[in-house]
């Protein structure tokens, strides 16, 4: 294991002291530390980190840290291949990317392919890498780190990529933020009204708590669509269900972090403007299921924006009270903003149906 202090000690003489990326549970030490004691851009998704890391460079001259799960290469592939690569502006920078799905390492569905190829993705990508894990020796992970510098001269980037274990952990800041009302519990009253609804849910704890409901409520879960992985995505899979099946509703259930990584697919959305989609958007300020990092959400006036998309209805709510009368009148497509608190049960649990075996119930629920 890497004493996290001392990496940013190390990283700190060579000059590396702006960060931006997208948190990630693996990287908690990492993001930690990042977030108390340095500059810190936390960036909607992988690839605008990348951006935001290249207009750093051309500002100062110096080299930019961009952090990500290893599921984010593939949102940074375009401008690290068309923008930062030697073969175009030769800008370079070092990544910490953390290895979720390692080999060998049990870990979620959403992340065993990914975490197989990661290496071949970096090889790939002309990126040479260090590897951090729990039985990593300072002094031969320094000696190797320090080599791999030598790129960041000639216009290259470099990486380190993160077991679990790999590194120290960091007491995160105390994190809050002003709603009271619980994420759990506003689910809860949205399937409660959504009778035979489709549901189309975003990854994290969102897709959990939906899953647990339902099997509180004896019900089964062939009316929900839980994207597990591919945050950002939900409202788009949810906007193409909706435009076949003109003769269901579809509700959207999507967090602040989630939609802020692939805004653009409000714009579709609206354009579309099905009447019988309604987007909610659980939005808690944060990225709760990595480590709870604050998202720009706060700052960002989301339901204006989908009213110049094109929604039909928008609202922003942050009580219990407030939901079942905005679901049930008016057509779509709506915006529903729920404020919601921090935090989840401690012994909120995982989906113990396999992704393909939920895809298979629902497209069989679909067809009925």
């Amino acid at each position: 294991m890497i004493k996290t202090e001392t990496f940013f000690r190390f990283i700190g003489e060579a000059g590396i002291e702006f960060f931006t990326g997208v948190p990630d549970s693996q990287l908690s030490g990492i993001c930690n530390y990042i977030e108390n004691n340095c500059e810190n851009w936390v960036m909607p998704n992988e690839g605008t980190a990348v951006a935001a890391a290249t207009g750093y460079n051309l500002a100062t001259g110096k080299i930019p840290c961009v952090y990500m799960q290893n599921s984010g290469i593939g949102n940074a592939v375009n401008p690290i291949c068309s923008l930062t690569s030697p073969d175009v502006y030769a800008v370079p920078m070092l990544f910490i990317i953390g290895w979720r799905g390692e080999p060998g390492v049990h870990d979620e569905p959403q992340h065993v392919f990914q975490g197989k190829i990661t290496p071949e993705q970096l090889e790939l990508l002309s990126i040479p890498y260090v590897i951090a894990d729990a039985n990593s020796e300072e002094n031969g992970f320094f000696a190797e780190l320090k080599e791999l510098f030598e790129h960041l001269n000639k216009g290259k980037s470099v990486a380190v990529l993160v077991k679990k274990g790999g590194f120290s952990s960091v007491k995160p800041k105390e994190r809050t933020n002003p709603y009271t009302l619980l994420r759990e519990d506003a689910l809860i009253e949205i399937l409660r009204n959504a009778g035979d609804d489709i549901i189309v849910s975003s990854t994290g704890k969102i897709s959990r708590e939906i899953f647990e409901i339902r099997e509180k409520n004896g019900q089964g879960h062939e009316k929900d669509f839980l994207t597990v992985g591919s945050m950002g995505h939900c409202s788009s899979i949810a906007l193409a269900i909706a435009v076949k099946r003109p003769d269901r509703r579809v509700i959207c259930i999507d967090g602040d972090g989630a939609l802020l990584m692939h805004m653009g697919a409000m714009a579709m959305i609206g354009g579309k403007r099905p009447d019988n989609f309604i987007h909610i958007v659980m939005d808690n300020e944060a990225h709760e299921t990595v480590g709870g990092t604050p998202t720009v959400s706060r700052g960002a006036d989301l339901c204006g924006i989908a009213k110049n998309c094109g929604y039909s209805e928008t609202a922003d709510i942050d009580k219990i009270e407030q939901i079942m009368p905005l679901l049930n009148i008016g057509k779509g497509p709506k915006f529903i903003r729920i404020r919601v608190a921090l935090g989840s049960r401690d012994d909120l649990g995982r989906p113990t149906i396999p992704p393909a075996e939920n895809k298979k119930n629902f497209m069989k629920y679909l067809e009925g």
